[in-house]
């Protein structure tokens, strides 16, 4: 009888599923595409058992039957993070999850926190500055703008905790994801702060910790019944899915760093050792014991989206070829990405796109071209404070659905002036949940690599220069319009005159 692993992502946009073999060779693979809830601007929501649960249910399903009688000997389960959904003491959800660094409703708390323990030691015992992607001010602002929710919750969770609650029973946390949960985790103990979680969350209780390939229960006959995974499965404890997706393609030693072309372009840097910067993000790595860096824009493939959408849905690789048929700098067009906001690196919710430069002559190529290259500055302004904080990357593996865009990996490369590797195959965040499942089962050394080399993105020396000079005036362009673009956030809010 062969040995299967099952792997589940659960993504912004949709949630995927692939079952593999030990070796790594893929048997079947399985998607379901799903909604984001925006409710109000700046607000990121999502249905945890209609969407999260549901996607788990039909994807097991799914990769159970192409196993054909095979052994399932294991399943590993990541997702979107870090989000906060609280639960009650049934495990039934109290409100829907409140997503990641999109979600920014908590500034006030944002602020309010780290005025009352300080920006500095917040960095120094949680390893990350108080930002959208922190859970702890969402809690504070649950518990005090939606009091019912709060008192009916007894644990809180993320996507990937949910799911291996709801497989399980277990109430488990991987030492990843809690590392970004700031500031209610000590980065150097590697365990919740007792201090800032009874101050922020008095009441609610907080998940054992584990690393995300440990096995923390089996499947329960009930999740059985509901998945058609087999009673008694081994469940590992996952982890969030961008680091789920380095582990997948062998960004795992110090100085590996992947780059993941998403709906928003995140960084993940592998630290030889522990290692802060007060705009980057210190972790808990996917490996048991290791640290890692991170950083991550709030707008990329949305922002192509939009364009698109703009300009009358023509098709994605038309659009492409026009970007591409215009000349770098897109003839003195510049763009800031700053769409929904921006995380790293000016953690600032109010910010907004600017389009600068335009003319009656641009065409939509241009606009493209233009964002393209306006997601490609940020990328160099964040590629250089991880050089500052943990060293220059000795390989950027770059990953994700835009990765296969050959002009936009290119002009990310002419940018930054950086070589990109690109793995042969990138099947996703649920490829490395299935390694991580085959590690945690058992079935494989804990130093196997499934990922192998495809071809390396060069920059192009003469591009380079001339972007040169544009980088410089991409990082003038947001300290210049700051104040009006504030302005204008302010009027875009629900009831604002």
């Amino acid at each position: 009888m062969s040995d299967y692993v099952i792997g589940i992502d659960l993504g912004t946009g949709s949630s995927k599923g692939v079952l593999a073999r030990p070796d790594g060779t893929i048997v079947a693979t399985a998607v379901r595409p799903h909604t984001v809830s925006y409710p109000r601007p700046g607000w990121a929501e999502v249905d945890a058992d209609g969407i999260w649960w549901a996607d788990v249910v039909a994807i097991s399903r799914a990769l159970v039957a192409a196993a054909a009688g095979g052994r399932v000997a294991g399943v590993c389960v990541s997702g979107v993070g870090p989000c906060l959904l609280l639960c009650d003491r049934r495990g039934n959800p109290v409100r829907p999850a409140i997503l990641y660094g999109i979600d920014m409703r908590a500034t006030a708390e944002i602020a309010e926190l780290t005025e009352r323990y300080g920006g500095d030691h917040i960095v120094a015992r949680g390893g990350s500055a108080l930002s959208s992607q922190a859970v702890g001010p969402k809690m504070l602002w649950v518990r005090r703008r939606e009091p019912e929710a709060w008192s009916r919750a007894e644990r809180w969770y993320n996507s990937s905790s949910y799911v291996v609650a709801r497989l399980t029973g277990e109430y488990v946390l991987d030492q990843h994801t809690a590392s970004q949960c700031d500031p209610l985790y000590d980065i150097a103990a590697r365990q919740w702060y007792p201090g800032w979680v009874s101050d922020i969350a008095p009441g609610l209780r907080f998940p054992r910790l584990a690393w995300p390939a440990e096995v923390v229960g089996t499947v329960h006959a009930d999740a059985a019944d509901e998945t058609g995974l087999p009673a008694g499965t081994p469940v590992c404890a996952g982890t969030v899915d961008a680091w789920a997706e380095a582990f997948s393609v062998g960004v795992r030693r110090p100085g590996d760093l992947m780059l993941m072309y998403g709906s928003t372009m995140f960084f993940v840097q592998v630290l030889p050792d522990l290692r802060t910067h007060p705009l980057l993000w210190t972790t808990s790595g996917a490996d048991s014991g290791s640290y890692t860096l991170a950083a991550g824009m709030t707008t990329s493939g949305l922002l192509t989206e939009w364009v698109q959408r703009l300009t009358g849905n023509v098709p994605f690789a038309q659009l492409v070829d026009e970007a591409a048929a215009t000349p770098p700098g897109a003839d003195g067009l510049l763009l800031l990405p700053y769409f929904a906001g921006e995380r790293t690196p000016i953690f600032d919710p109010y910010a907004r796109g600017v389009v600068a430069g335009l003319t009656l002559r641009h065409q939509r190529g241009h606009l493209f071209r233009a964002g393209y290259e306006g997601i490609g500055y940020g990328v160099r302004q964040i590629l250089e404070l991880l050089d500052n904080a943990g060293g220059p990357a000795s390989r950027i593996v770059a990953v994700g659905g835009g990765a296969q865009v050959d002009l936009w990996t290119q002009i990310v490369s002419d940018i930054t002036g950086r070589e990109q590797m690109l793995p042969a195959e990138t099947i996703g965040a649920s490829y490395g949940d299935a390694l991580l499942a085959a590690i945690g089962t058992g079935l494989v050394s804990h130093d196997t690599d499934w990922a192998r080399a495809g071809r390396t993105v060069v920059p192009d020396p003469g591009t380079s220069q001339l972007y040169a000079g544009l980088f410089a005036a991409y990082c003038s362009l947001y300290p210049a319009t700051r104040d009006v673009v504030h302005q204008l956030a302010v009027l875009q809010e629900p009831g604002a005159p």
